[in-house]
């Protein structure tokens, strides 16, 4: 069975996402938008973070 239509990768993570899949804390999250190695889009109220932003940085690409 394909897990992965089952559970599809998200596009992007809220704030509280991202903290969480990531273990950056929230202010050094911020910090991170802030500085630009981190995207970051509203969308409404809510702050997305793109995942290849995220994984990027992660990777050591940001």
């Amino acid at each position: 069975m394909n897990t992965s239509l089952n559970h599809p990768e998200p596009l992007a993570y809220s704030i509280a996402d991202a903290v969480r899949v990531s273990a950056i804390g929230r202010t050094r999250l911020y910090a991170l938008i802030g500085e630009g190695r981190l995207k970051a889009t509203k969308v409404g109220k809510r702050t997305l973070i793109p995942a290849a932003s995220l994984k990027a940085l992660i990777a050591g690409e940001a």
